[in-house]
């Protein structure tokens, strides 16, 4: 702290200090990275300015603490960030034409790649563009057009570089896709997409860098202050490191490192041992919140108690078996770290709270929040319950139903579309419940995420209105429970002195927003530890 008056004043129409039973405020007075004062006077901290104080005087203006996204994907994010951004097409068209402006400033035989954040069924055509429509954006450039984590189609020049023919023999647990004619059609799935991306070169530390600088900003762009990164590798730490080192986040990050993949206890005992050094990190900005493991699959493959709509003989896949599980855990929390894992399909939930029911008993005293559940998707009624009765909290992701309600239906049918992510459920038990994005499967976006809970909206219509919340609760998923969930409810999620200084400020009260408004909602100034970080290119 330094011994002058604020180092930033902000005058508002309304300051939401997010403190139950406070009135807002109309002034706020940063001093370093602290909140130092707040005053219902929009001239009360006047006192505090001095030749260094930057002053925001915004009397139409609404502040509020800056948004946790509480399961996203940066590091997804920062890998896309100078990829074509296809996501923003609404036809194969449009799409065509991104690749096909890239091509021009590209040099020819560099590979050409495209955002991950999109899906087919949201194009006009709905359905994947092919290898032959590709080459015609560019045949002088390996072109891999990828769609969420699984799924990709390049062109014809790809092909032929990773020599894929017609004969080559498919993986096992991939597909090499055809057309009706029996001929390739540019499509990879699965274990096939190694074919093709082994052969596409590395970033460098710099590019990498580069791209935490660009996709950080844009989180903090639409009014997100902390990222809890749900698969982060140790190289990916170490590149988050550099990255902080390098000044270039603009929003605080923590990590979850990812044992997807691993399959035994002492695989995880070795990925512990490596994350040893990372324990005792005190930088408020970049810390390790835990491991993440996976449970079940997503859209096309959460483990659920009824088949699938689309194949009676499927009911998805679950990851692990419960006792390696449970072993797997346990192995985590005897190390004093905390884990979050994948659980999306109703028999993912039930078979999740078995396993750590059974960590818990086994590991009486540990700390609360030490276990959590990520996405809950179908969690019902009895299940909530239990797991507000053991203490786990759970992260949910509107925009990820938003973005891939359609996709899901085809799958589990319309009825348990419109039970996934029960919002209201879980608030109305008191459960530990906070908000993400879940990006790349669904836009990351501070307003964007609130008027999903309060819509139920989607792609396809509202589904499921009886489990939307108030935009109240709706922010409470953001801020003051987001940072319980981190384990800094002392430190942010309201604006009290002595708290840290994340806020965001709008131009109009997000809460007399109408619906169409609040949806692409972003704030004019995104401030994180009193630093100005939005608009880009203002640190």
């Amino acid at each position: 702290m330094t011994d002058h008056g604020a180092d930033l004043l902000i005058r508002a129409g309304a300051v939401h200090t997010l403190v139950p039973g406070q009135a807002p405020q109309r002034a706020l007075a940063v001093r370093g990275d602290r909140v130092a004062a707040v005053s219902p006077d929009p001239n009360g901290l006047d006192g505090l300015v001095s030749s260094r104080t930057v002053v925001h005087d915004l009397p139409g203006a609404t502040v509020l603490p800056a948004f946790d996204d509480t399961h996203t994907h940066l590091i997804f994010a920062a890998h896309g960030a100078h990829d074509v951004p296809v996501h923003q097409a609404r036809t194969i068209g449009e799409f065509l034409d991104l690749i096909r402006q890239r091509a021009r400033t590209t040099p020819e035989g560099e590979w050409i790649r495209t955002t991950t954040n999109w899906q087919e069924l949201n194009l006009a055509e709905r359905r994947l563009p092919t290898a032959a429509e590709l080459d015609r954006a560019t045949d002088r450039h390996p072109v891999l057009v990828k769609r969420g984590g699984h799924n990709d189609v390049v062109n014809t020049y790809a092909l032929r570089l990773a020599d894929i023919t017609e004969d080559t023999p498919v993986p096992p647990g991939g597909v090499i896709g055809r057309d009706a004619d029996g001929r390739l059609n540019g499509r990879l799935v699965g274990n096939a997409l190694p074919l093709v991306e082994r052969l596409l070169p590395a970033p460098n530390l710099s590019e990498r860098i580069d791209g935490l600088r660009l996709a950080s900003g844009q989180y903090a762009a639409t009014g997100i202050g902390t990222v809890r990164d749900c698969a982060v590798s140790p190289e990916d730490y170490r590149v988050l490191l550099a990255a902080r080192e390098a000044g270039a986040l603009s929003t605080r990050v923590r990590a979850l490192i990812s044992a997807l993949g691993l399959t035994s206890r002492a695989q995880v005992e070795d990925l512990l041992d490596t994350m040893e050094e990372w324990r005792y990190g005190s930088d408020p900005w970049l810390r390790v919140w835990g491991v993440k493991f996976g449970l079940d699959g997503g859209l096309e493959a959460g483990a659920t108690e009824e088949p699938y709509a689309c194949d009676h003989s499927f009911s998805g896949t679950l990851i692990w078996e419960p006792d390696a599980l449970v072993e797997a855990v346990e192995a985590v929390v005897r190390r004093g770290w905390r884990v979050g894992t994948h659980a999306y399909g109703d028999r993912a939930v039930r078979v999740l709270l078995d396993v750590y029911e059974r960590v818990l008993q086994r590991n009486p005293g540990l700390p609360a929040g030490t276990l959590v559940m990520e996405h809950g998707g179908l969690a019902g009624p009895e299940q909530r319950a239990r797991a507000v009765a053991l203490g786990i909290p759970v992260t949910i992701q509107q925009p990820l139903l938003h973005d891939t309600a359609e996709v899901e239906e085809g799958f589990w049918g319309p009825e348990r579309v419109a039970r996934l992510f029960p919002a209201r459920g879980w608030v109305d038990l008191g459960a530990q419940v906070s908000a993400g994005s879940d990006f790349p499967v669904g836009q990351f976006g501070a307003m964007r995420s609130v008027w999903g809970m309060t819509t139920r909206q989607t792609v396809i219509g509202v589904k499921g209105p009886e489990h939307a919340i108030s935009y109240d609760e709706a922010l409470t998923l953001h801020t003051t429970n987001a940072a319980r969930l981190t384990g800094e409810g002392n430190l942010r999620g309201t604006l009290t002195p002595g708290r840290l200084a994340d806020l965001t400020v709008w131009d109009q009260d997000p809460a007399q927003c109408p619906d169409d408004t609040l949806r692409d909602l972003k704030p004019t100034h995104t401030f994180v530890g009193g630093l100005l970080v939005a608009p880009a290119g203002t640190r």
